[in-house]
């Protein structure tokens, strides 16, 4: 039987991993079990799981209900195609649910595998929609500074942090970037939700509204820091959108399925997209599955499409029915069990708490929407200059203290210093939340000596 360690350097000799280089790769974890919002490694060792791993096991681990969903589907009918003029039960019974549960406006979806595919289908489908409303010039994908969108080539160009680009490059043509509404780091005194929102309108008549086809925004900005919007940013943007004809786009692949304390993150400022993508919360990460979820207007004009001009956007695993099961599952738990409004309760008293930690010298900024928090590092509290190199020391200190977060690292872009982030499983009870905010006060200072 392979010891952890014989594991640890099979391991090493053959995968590549995301974000691979070999010396943040020294001395991986292995992981063996999960429970809750708990994870087990090969030594015994517990830690809280302070990020659902990537954002994603909402529901918690261990969850048989959806390990019994998959195994029967797996059983019954693992995989059959679901291009047009074929379906199967789970995926339809998962397209029905998710209308119940998406934005009012929300008339219809299509399925793929993860985030960065749900935000290329959702490129394709924005330009498709222009074509067929004789529009073909409308191509350009505008998004935000600071923004993640995925790993494939046009995500990878819509996201806004530089450090992703470089050894890739160059980016995909017709994708542009603005502003993001970053409060802590606005430049001007106006409000940044109205002036991040002006921004990217300036940029729109510079191109060109009528060579514009949507604008990509996460609700809250996940890997880039947890950034959340004034309340003034969504409405104003949504007003834009609107008067000069572009689609807009909400990235909830993280904020999706209440991680922020709603179904969906655009319900807190009273705004509808025309097209959500989503994915890792939809089956809490026990299966691959994403989507894009689209309005009525864009369904419509889809169903009015003459034949030589139909939707040849194809993927073999869009529908996969074992993914579609364990998400009707999931989402089904989440329902059950209250995790959203739990999210919304738990949420707040993480913010509380993380909230205290702003006596603390390197703490410049502490924000956060539902279960998704964030804490900024600065060097200096006056005039906010980024602490880089910081973050990654405090969470070393708090996995030796049995907490796994991750930060959003000043190193993908200096102008900003590290960021704590912390995103539970939305079922933490409240003992560990507190024990969240007690082990990053603990690990700051530790780091900070």
């Amino acid at each position: 039987m392979d010891t952890a360690q014989a594991l640890v350097e099979t391991d090493k000799r053959f995968l590549i991993h995301p974000l691979h280089h070999p010396k943040d790769h020294e001395h991986p974890m292995l992981m063996v079990e999960g429970r809750g919002a708990m994870l087990k490694d090969a030594a015994g060792k517990e830690y809280i799981d302070g990020l659902s791993s990537l954002w994603n096991v909402n529901a918690g681990h261990g969850r048989k209900e959806l390990a019994d969903a998959a195994s029967a589907q797996l059983a019954k009918l693992a995989f059959a195609s679901a291009y047009a003029g074929a379906s199967n039960v789970p995926s339809i019974k998962l397209a029905e649910k998710l209308m119940k549960i998406a934005y009012p406006s929300t008339a219809a979806v299509y399925f793929t595998t993860a985030g960065a595919e749900s935000n290329e289908s959702a490129f394709k489908i924005a330009r498709y929609y222009w074509k067929l409303r004789g529009k073909p010039n409308k191509v350009k994908i505008f998004s935000r500074v600071h923004a993640y969108h995925g790993l494939t080539m046009a995500a990878m160009s819509a996201t806004g942090m530089a450090v992703y680009h470089k050894m890739f490059g160059p980016l995909v043509p017709n994708f542009l970037q603005v502003a993001a509404p970053y409060p802590y780091r606005w430049p001007g005194n106006e409000d940044a939700g109205v002036g991040a929102a002006e921004a990217l309108e300036q940029a729109i008549l510079k191109e060109g509204a009528d060579s514009v086809a949507a604008v990509i925004a996460e609700p809250v900005m996940g890997a880039g820091g947890v950034i959340v919007p004034p309340a003034s940013y969504f409405p104003k943007l949504r007003e834009i959108c609107d008067r000069h004809e572009i689609l807009l786009i909400t990235d909830e692949v993280i904020t999706g399925f209440g991680r922020t304390g709603k179904w969906f993150a655009l319900g807190h400022w009273g705004v509808e997209p025309d097209i959500t993508s989503f994915a890792k919360g939809v089956t809490s990460a026990y299966l691959p599955l994403g989507g894009v979820l689209i309005s009525r207007k864009v369904h419509d004009t889809m169903l009015a499409a003459p034949a030589d001009q139909k939707f040849m956007h194809a993927a073999t695993y869009s529908a996969h029915p074992a993914c579609c099961a364990v998400g009707l599952r999931n989402v089904e738990l989440i329902e059950q069990e209250g995790l959203v409004e739990n999210a919304a309760v738990m949420g707040r008293r993480l913010l509380a708490g993380l909230e205290t930690l702003r006596d603390l010298a390197p703490v410049g900024d502490v924000r956060g929407l539902g279960l998704m928090c964030g804490v900024e590092l600065v060097e200096n509290k006056e005039t906010r200059k980024p602490a880089i190199g910081l973050g990654g020391k405090i969470v070393r200190e708090a996995l030796s203290r049995g907490l796994l977060t991750r930060i959003r690292g000043g190193g993908a872009d200096p102008a900003i210093g590290d960021t704590i982030c912390v995103a539970p499983p939305l079922m933490t009870p409240p003992e560990t939340i507190d024990r969240i905010v007690s082990i990053v006060r603990d690990s700051i200072l530790a780091a900070s000596r």
